[in-house]
């Protein structure tokens, strides 16, 4: 029997479900948040993806024979029992979720889980590793759109990805953020991604010459062809190569389709390249680049005049290489011990790592004037709902400046997705998801969107809450001075 999705867990998890279900309180209610810290690239904001991922993950979770086997060959020796309270393990908890494309900021719950500690310890592993991923990449692909404009990109980065799974799935995140197309063939399938590709130098190698590789190309594959002509020689051979093959398609009613380059000066090739297909009368056919390319290299060539439509973005994309992981936590924000839900919370000597305790909200008020986002607002879940009127806020770096909003919509951030174990949410179509992403950027005024030094968008707390956090961390440090000075 292939193994499940069940054991995508740390050990930890395992043993503390162990150790409920020893203790007996394996059944108790908690509610968990999965939130993140620091926005990765220096962005102003980031882009939340892999629901799509997480549904999927805990509608197949079950514990088959193969897992329960490995279990029992573990040194702790959990008891057979354990291992049937395992067997018959399912999901029966409730999620919420931002949706996919939400642009997201520090420290607010970006997924809810609620459910049996035991259930909701489990998931914790999976839904980190899911989300942090493809947020991460969506968030680097929103950040390169941004510098390409209207130009299209292309995601190139399958061979450079760290496994299958990554390339799969972070086509999906760059997709959801603006990206045009994959290079990827499987998540095209999956996903209904748009493929593209051309041919890579090992095609102009395998050929006597580099015209007769062009040539062969072009006549296997007419309606779509693009040339890769920095093989030898870029400007002496592979652009006038390219031009006398685009003379033989156009003579037979076709169209080159574009040229690519791969190496050396982009800006300077690719001026020189533009200017050459121009006056050969071919207009039409498009400049694709690509060669290690993100953000900042494609801002640079723009800056210098690049002749380029196209860009193909690989290993920085893929791996998010300039910070390869986003640090999201997934942290228990409250717990119910028998009497109804108690608020937890965490303290630390860094500032950054206290927790907020009790299950939150979190709004996003879009001032009804001018259409744009004020910022996100973030209360404990009992609290009434936002309908409009006077509210007062709290911006927890400053909390001695207290202001209030009047003009305002509040659009709830977190959404149902499981109740009870049953998938509640229809999940929208990829590009629905694409659009939705597009609608989020129009929200934001351009100095929270800018890549470079961008103004930090708020993230409020609301009155009791703030409350709450002060009261629970001067609780907490009272408790602890006593048993010290005890």
């Amino acid at each position: 029997m292939e193994p499940s999705i069940a054991l995508h867990t740390d050990k930890y998890q395992i043993n503390m479900m162990y150790a409920h279900w020893k203790m007996g309180t394996h059944n108790r209610k908690a509610v968990f948040e999965m939130y993140f810290r620091k926005l990765p690239f220096g962005s102003g904001y980031a882009v939340f993806a892999g629901l799509q991922r997480i549904v999927d993950y805990i509608t197949e979770l079950r514990f088959t024979d193969t897992e329960l086997a490995y279990l029992q060959q573990q040194e702790e020796r959990y008891e057979p029992a354990f291992i049937e309270e395992l067997r018959r393990f399912r999901f029966s908890g409730s999620i919420d979720s931002v949706p996919e494309g939400t642009l997201v900021f520090p420290n607010e719950p970006l997924v809810r889980v609620e459910g049996r500690i035991m259930e909701a310890q489990l998931v914790e592993t999976a839904i980190l590793n899911m989300a942090n991923y493809q947020t991460l990449i969506a968030t680097k692909a929103s950040r390169i759109r941004q510098a390409a404009g209207d130009d299209t990109l292309l995601e190139f980065g399958t061979r450079r990805a760290q496994e299958m799974d990554a390339a799969v799935w972070g086509a999906r995140a760059a997709y959801v953020a603006g990206f045009h197309a994959t290079s990827n063939m499987r998540a095209g399938l999956l996903f209904g991604i748009p493929a593209k590709g051309t041919h890579a130098h090992a095609w102009v190698q395998a050929h006597q010459s580099e015209l007769e590789a062009f040539e062969r190309y072009a006549e296997a594959l007419p309606d779509g062809v693009t040339l890769l002509v920095d093989t030898y020689d870029t400007l002496g051979s592979g652009v006038p190569h390219a031009i006398e093959v685009a003379r033989q398609l156009r003579a037979k009613g076709k169209e080159l389709q574009g040229i690519r380059l791969d190496s050396g000066d982009l800006a300077i090739l690719s001026k020189e390249a533009r200017r050459m297909l121009d006056e050969a009368g071919f207009p039409g056919v498009r400049i694709v680049a690509s060669n290690d390319l993100d953000e900042h290299i494609i801002m640079e060539l723009k800056a210098q005049g690049a002749a380029i439509d196209t860009w193909g973005v690989g290993t920085q994309l893929i791996t998010a290489a300039d910070q390869p992981s986003l640090g999201g936590v997934y942290k228990l924000a409250a717990i119910d011990r028998g009497d109804g839900y108690e608020p937890v919370i965490k303290l630390s000597g860094n500032l950054d790592k206290v927790t907020n305790p009790g299950a939150k909200t979190i709004s996003r008020l879009i001032d009804t004037k001018t259409g744009y986002a004020l910022g996100d607002y973030m209360a404990l879940r009992e609290e009434a709902a936002l309908e409009g009127e006077p509210l007062q806020r709290i911006d927890p770096a400053h909390p001695y400046v207290r202001t209030a909003v009047s003009v305002y919509r509040a659009e709830p951030l977190l959404q149902p997705v499981f109740r009870s174990g049953e998938l509640v949410a229809k999940l929208p179509e990829l590009e629905d998801i694409r659009c939705y992403h597009l609608a989020q950027l129009c929200l934001f005024r351009p100095q929270h969107l800018r890549k470079l030094h961008p103004e930090p968008y708020p993230v409020w707390f609301s009155q009791q809450l703030w409350q709450l956090k002060t009261e629970m961390i001067q609780r907490v440090q009272a408790v602890q001075g006593d048993k010290k000075n005890g």
